[in-house]
C-alpha cells in the first residue's frame, strides 16, 4: 500500500467523518480492514456529544472507533499525553494487521500523534504564575507579552487562545528562545498517506449554521446543564469548548438563545479559517475538492499510496 497510516484532515464541518466511514468500508471490501483514531480533541470528552457532533455509534456502521469518550470533562488532556494514546493504539491496530485512519481538525494533536515530537518542556510552577498573572491583567495583556517577545508567535496566537499562549510564555521562560522555533519541521513517524478535504469558504459557512442551529434543536442546553450538574468541575478546556461555552452563558443568561447560536457560528467560522490556515502549510497533504467523486478521488489517491 505504500503507507502504514492514513489521515483525514479538514475544517469543521467539511465531511471528514462521512468519508472516514466510506474509505474504511471500501477498504475492507478490497481486503484491507482499518479502524478510525479520533483526532478531535473534543470528542475526547465523555459526555461532550451534541456540540462536538460526535458520531453515535449506532451511526459509525460497525466500525471501530478508538479515543471517543476517553475521558470525564474534569480533566484536562495535553498534546503529549494524546501522542502516546494515539500512537500506543495505532501501534496495536497495525499489530492486528489493520489500518489506523486518523480523523479529526485538532491540528496540533493530529501532529503529535503523526509525527516526530520534540515537545517543548514545561514547569508546572512558571504556568502556575502565569495562569496567575492571566486572571489579574487579562487575555488581551497577555497576549501583549507575547507579541513582545515572540512577534512571529504572537502573529499566529489568537489573543482569545488565552491557554495557548500561557504555553508560548511558559516555553519561551524555560528556553529564552521563540515559541515558534521550538517547533520542529514536520516528520512521519510511520510513512502517512494525509488526505485533506477542500470545501469552499462560501460553502463552509452555511454548512456551519446549519449545524450549530442543529445542535441546539438537538438539546445543547440539556446536555450542557447536565455537565454543570456533575460532581467534579468541569476543566478549562471542556469550559472554553465553542459550543459549550455559549451553552453555559445562555444557561446563566447572560447571552440570549439567539445570540449563543451566533456566537457560536461566528467562534466556528474563526477556528475553520485556523483550521486551514495549518494545514494548509502542510506540503504533505493531498487536498480534494468537496465533490461527489470524492470518495472515487480518495480511493484512487490511497491506491496511488503515499
Amino acid at each position: 500500500m505504500g503507507f502504514s497510516a492514513l489521515a483525514i484532515v479538514g475544517p469543521t464541518a467539511s465531511g471528514k467523518s462521512g468519508l472516514a466511514l466510506s474509505l474504511v468500508e471500501a477498504l475492507e471490501s478490497s481486503g484491507q480492514a482499518a479502524e478510525i483514531i479520533n483526532a478531535d480533541a473534543m470528542q475526547l470528552y465523555r459526555g461532550m456529544d451534541i456540540g462536538t457532533a460526535k458520531l453515535p455509534k449506532n451511526q459509525r456502521r460497525g466500525i471501530e472507533h478508538h479515543l471517543i469518550d476517553a475521558i470525564e470533562p474534569s480533566a484536562e488532556m495535553t498534546a503529549a499525553e494524546y501522542s502516546k494514546l494515539a500512537i500506543d493504539t495505532a501501534n496495536e491496530i497495525r499489530a492486528r494487521g489493520k489500518l489506523p485512519v486518523f480523523v479529526g481538525g485538532s491540528m496540533f494533536y493530529l501532529a503529535a500523534a503523526l509525527d516526530y515530537f520534540d515537545f517543548a518542556p514545561t514547569d508546572k510552577d512558571i504556568r502556575d504564575q502565569l495562569e496567575s498573572q492571566a486572571e489579574i491583567v487579562g487575555n488581551l495583556e497577555m497576549h501583549n507579552q507575547l507579541a513582545a517577545l515572540d512577534p512571529e508567535s504572537g502573529k499566529k496566537i489568537h489573543s482569545n487562545n488565552v491557554r495557548k499562549v500561557i504555553r508560548a510564555l511558559e516555553v519561551i521562560q524555560i528556553t529564552g528562545r521563540p515559541f515558534v522555533s521550538t517547533l520542529p519541521d514536520p516528520e512521519y513517524l510511520v510513512p502517512t498517506l494525509t488526505i485533506g478535504i477542500d470545501v469552499d469558504r462560501e460553502v463552509l459557512k452555511p454548512r456551519i449554521a446549519d449545524r450549530v442551529a442543529e445542535m441546539w434543536s438537538q438539546g445543547l442546553i440539556d446536555e450542557a446543564g447536565r455537565l454543570l450538574e456533575g460532581k467534579a468541575t468541569l476543566s478549562k478546556t471542556a469550559l472554553a469548548a465553542i459550543g459549550y461555552q455559549q451553552a453555559f452563558q445562555q444557561i446563566s443568561g447572560e447571552l440570549d438563545e439567539a445570540e449563543a447560536i451566533q456566537d457560536t457560528i461566528r467562534l466556528t467560522n474563526r477556528y475553520a479559517r485556523r483550521q486551514m490556515s495549518w494545514f494548509k502549510r502542510d506540503r504533505r497533504t493531498h487536498w480534494l475538492p468537496d465533490s461527489q467523486e470524492l470518495l472515487q478521488s480518495a480511493l484512487e489517491r490511497i491506491r496511488l499510496g503515499a
